[in-house]
């Protein structure tokens, strides 16, 4: 195996000209520079990371953590975050915690032992427990989809996104209006996507029912078996639109509508929250909300790499949104 000696030798120049070369620091002249990197190409030398890691200190690797690594969102976001950070030459530890409040903190924890050089997380939770874990990091972190107390957050506009679909539901004249959405321990998916709809319903003089309620977990599965409770709950008195706070739960309602013979938007009408790629796609096609994924990323990555230069950055950056009108409303 080729090693920067050997480089060095074939190039008749120092090591530490060959290493100012391939990390692009410190003067090299362009004859010289241009006869390394032929000899590099030629021999297919690949730069030790470890050996560059025990020198600088860096391991060039962010770990990210994700709480379903098989979702649009992810995927989505991933892309953003990886396109700025290859940029910069770092590369991306991913990890999936199945949205278990657990493995969040294993994988902080996890992550600080493998040496990365920084941390995004994708949380679905707040709690004491994962915010001590992540002090005693001491690296430099970014939350995204949650504000998290004491670090840096790029967050979506959950609260005024859920106003604007409610109220754009009640604009079109319904009038009851059920919701299906999660727990509430994931403070903005569960906690300020129900509260906006609350707040949308008290401010608009329509009144609160909790049997229009229903709580899923994310899943498709989940919005079919919310939808069931409602419509049980309500028997004869059928809500005519339901809210639901992800685009795979709203399909999963639409679903439990079509068997039980109900007309989308007819008889009850539906929306969304995501852009999911379904969305477009099923019957009738989804009112939604996107959240421009991939830019959210982009923008964790760019104040990670921002916090690692010791530059100034914003505590909380809101990422914004539009909604999308579709046939389901």
């Amino acid at each position: 195996m080729t090693t920067i000696n050997d480089i060095a030798k074939m190039a008749n120049v120092s090591r530490t000209t060959v290493s100012r070369v391939l990390n692009n620091s410190g003067y090299a002249s362009e004859d010289v520079r241009k006869r390394i990197l032929r000899i590099v190409e030629e021999t297919g030398y690949v730069p030790s990371v470890s050996a560059k890691s025990l020198r600088t200190k860096k391991s060039g690797v962010i770990g990210v953590i994700l709480p379903k690594i098989s979702t649009e969102t992810a995927s989505r976001v991933v892309g953003g975050i990886n396109e700025v950070l290859s940029r910069e030459n770092f590369q991306i530890l991913l990890t999936d915690t199945e949205l278990d409040k657990e493995k969040e903190i294993e994988y902080v924890r996890l992550l600080k032992s493998r040496q990365v050089d920084g941390i995004i997380l994708l949380s679905t939770n707040v709690n004491d427990r994962l915010i001590q874990a992540i002090s005693e990091t001491n690296l430099p972190f970014i939350s995204l989809g949650q504000e998290l107390p004491g670090f840096p957050s790029v967050v979506y506009d959950d609260y005024n996104a859920a106003v604007d679909m409610t109220n754009m539901i009640i604009q079109k004249g319904y009038q009851r209006i059920a919701f299906i959405g999660v727990g509430e321990d994931d403070p903005a998916v569960g906690g300020l996507r129900k509260q906006a709809y609350v707040d949308a319903l008290e401010e608009n003089g329509f009144s609160v029912e909790e049997r229009l309620m229903a709580v899923g977990d994310f899943s498709i599965e989940s919005g079919y078996e919310g939808m069931k409770a409602i419509l049980k709950e309500c028997g004869r008195d059928v809500p005519d639109a339901v809210f639901v706070v992800t685009d795979r739960m709203a399909i999963g309602a639409m679903e439990y509508l079509k068997e039980q013979g109900y007309s989308i938007p007819g008889d009850v009408a539906v929306a969304g929250i995501g852009a999911s790629a379904l969305s477009k796609y099923v019957t009738p096609s989804l009112t939604t909300v996107e959240y421009h994924n991939k830019e959210a990323g982009r923008k964790a990555a760019g104040s990670l790499l921002a916090q690692m230069k010791n530059q100034q950055i914003e505590d909380k950056i809101v990422q914004n949104y539009r909604l999308i009108r579709r046939d389901s409303v």
